[in-house]
């Protein structure tokens, strides 16, 4: 190799972790960003990112538009591929970058897309943030009981968090006084709900005075049709409750049976 190629390799700027959407560049929030929900690997398995997510899983913007470009796509599955397959290499890449005077004094949301998978990896941002006291973060999940096992008890000082209703651990979650934000049709119907409306910035969900951080649906119109008057909550409670009945009428028969 040439002696200038060299010099160019060595010096060639690695590539940022963090990025900026353009509604969180307006607030000045950077995020990570994970493919959302079952994704197919390039060696042509599948993995879920999104354990516990529900019905959120067909009405997530993250599944559609310009999160299906294949750039941002291979963006997210080699961001998934680091941080799963490599994860010390994540961690200290993460730390590292994190010291970056760029950072200092802001919010990084973790996950516009996706979500905390594993134990290990909820541990390992969390190591990330207790080192990084400079900078701030926060995130959505719905990841209760992951949370509630190893996060609640002795949270960074720098991590806010809020619960996300549409997932499968929704009912762990006591709506009167735990943080959690549901998805309505339009900023009419959550103010109807008294929830607070989180559009004018995404921070409003770990930093508004009250827990009920309502966020108005996307407007994606084959979603918004899917979702029609529902909530992510309400419409995650009536699948439930669906699944109950079936579950009561089986566990009938077979005691009929037996």
């Amino acid at each position: 190799m040439p002696e200038s190629t060299k010099a160019t390799a060595r010096t060639a700027p690695k590539k940022r972790l963090l990025t900026q959407n353009s509604d969180l560049r307006r607030i000045g929030v950077f995020n990570w960003t994970l493919p959302a929900f079952v994704i197919e690997m390039p060696d042509g398995s599948h993995f879920n990112v999104c354990p516990q997510a529900g019905v959120c899983a067909q009405l997530c913007y993250a599944r559609v538009g310009t999160y299906r470009f294949k750039n941002v796509r291979a963006a997210h599955i080699r961001n998934l591929l680091l941080c799963r397959d490599t994860p010390e290499e994540f961690e200290q890449q993460m730390t590292e970058e994190l010291r970056h005077k760029r950072y200092a004094g802001k919010w990084i949301r973790v996950h516009d897309s996706g979500d905390f998978f594993s134990e290990e990896y909820l541990l390992a941002w969390m190591r990330i943030m207790r080192n990084s006291p400079g900078v701030r973060f926060y995130c959505y999940t719905k990841e209760i009981s992951l949370f509630k096992r190893v996060v609640v008890n002795d949270p960074p000082e720098n991590f806010l968090w809020c619960y996300s209703l549409g997932g499968k651990e929704d009912h762990l979650i006591d709506l009167g006084n735990e943080r959690h934000a549901d998805v309505f049709p339009d900023v009419e119907a959550l103010l109807a709900a008294d929830y607070t409306d989180q559009t004018e910035s995404d921070l409003l969900s770990v930093l508004s005075e009250s827990p009920l951080v309502g966020i108005p649906a996307n407007n994606i119109p084959h979603l918004l049709k899917k979702q029609g008057q529902e909530t992510f909550g309400s419409l995650q409670r009536a699948r439930d409750e669906k699944l109950r009945a079936k579950k009561a009428r089986v566990d009938q028969r077979f005691a009929l049976a037996h």
